[in-house]
């Protein structure tokens, strides 16, 4: 823990830093702290932060620049940042618009969280598992196939097609839709497909055949990934001179499975750097925030960009923004 000279030191440094892109001089640094020291003063705390691993010195004539060590002190110890009345009246006005199909909303919130961050965004849209079911239907297609809708307690709606073993009669078919609401609504989506394939109710053989299909292929779906949108990719080349840098981002992003792993499953705001995103994301900084309806976390928002960047600005957007698409989600 820093003292707070020292902790304020380093902030400037930092800011500064983020401001210039080049290596900050103990002048400058004094200059922006507004610390009333001397230069000899702002010099030591520097060669001492230097110790500690907080910044480092490229050049023996250069100034210095912050190391990730020095982030991370700098992001875990933050103020607390004020948006500017125009970016939030942007957040509020897109977060009023209602009736986009989830997809959509997931989507344009993406383009959104890169057009004011100016940084490649990702929003992970909420699996279904825990998605409380209000409603049911199931509507036959064809010899052998269903539709089975789901209605959830947040308003979206999961549509399925179910490959029933059987034929079914409209009075087996009525039957089904009957078992059916009666293991889903009031519960998840989860628990409702466990219940199904589990299922000892007086239905027909036929019929249970039918709700243990129903239950598999619920299960297979909800636990599958969830939904992924990737915004501002083409921002990515602006962020990085090195190109085999801006390669590597890339790769990261255009994989699920590495999306997954580049936001991170904590609750909450967090903030990764470096090798705690990946073992090639040198420079590479993540701010991800998860995202909650009806009290638990189904999905997260976040940026990637270089360790250079305005974490406070940053971190306050991605924050608003998620807690855009939770109340938009949870209404």
């Amino acid at each position: 823990m820093l003292d707070n000279r020292r902790a304020k030191v380093l902030e400037a440094l930092i800011e500064e830093y983020i401001r210039t892109g080049g290596p900050v001089s103990s002048a400058a640094v004094l200059a922006h702290s507004k610390l009333e020291v001397s230069s000899a003063t702002i010099r030591n705390d520097l060669a001492r932060l230097e110790s500690y691993g907080f910044v480092t010195q490229p050049h023996t004539s250069a100034g210095r620049v912050p190391t990730e060590q020095g982030y991370r002190y700098y992001v875990d110890h933050r103020s607390p940042a004020t948006l500017r009345s125009s970016t939030r009246a942007r957040i509020d006005g897109f977060f009023s618009e209602v009736n986009r199909e989830l997809s959509d909303l997931l989507k344009e919130t993406s383009g959104l969280l890169s057009d004011i961050t100016r940084l490649p965004a990702v929003v992970i849209g909420p699996g279904f598992a825990s998605e409380i079911v209000v409603g049911s239907h199931v509507v036959p297609l064809s010899s052998g196939a269903s539709m089975l809708v789901l209605v959830g307690k947040t308003g979206r709606v999961i549509q399925e097609i179910v490959r029933t073993p059987v034929e079914m009669s409209t009075s087996e078919l009525g039957e089904l839709e009957a078992a059916i609401e009666n293991v889903f609504v009031g519960g998840s989506v989860l628990e409702g497909a466990q219940l199904c394939i589990d299922a000892e109710t007086g239905a027909t053989e036929r019929v249970l055949r039918c709700i243990t299909t129903v239950g598999e292929t619920l299960t297979a779906a909800a636990t599958g990934s969830p939904q992924v949108h990737v915004g501002g990719a083409s921002q990515l080349a602006a962020l990085w001179e090195d190109l085999a840098h801006v390669h590597r981002v890339l790769r990261l992003l255009d994989h699920q499975d590495g999306v997954y792993e580049v936001l991170g499953d904590e609750e909450g705001v967090s903030v990764r750097f470096g090798i705690e995103v990946d073992r090639d994301a040198e420079d590479v900084a993540v701010i991800s925030a998860s995202y909650v309806a009806a009290g638990e976390s189904i999905g997260h928002v976040g940026v990637i960009g270089p360790t250079r960047m305005n974490y406070r600005r940053t971190i306050k957007i991605v924050e608003e923004i998620g807690e855009g698409l939770a109340e938009q989600l949870g209404s």
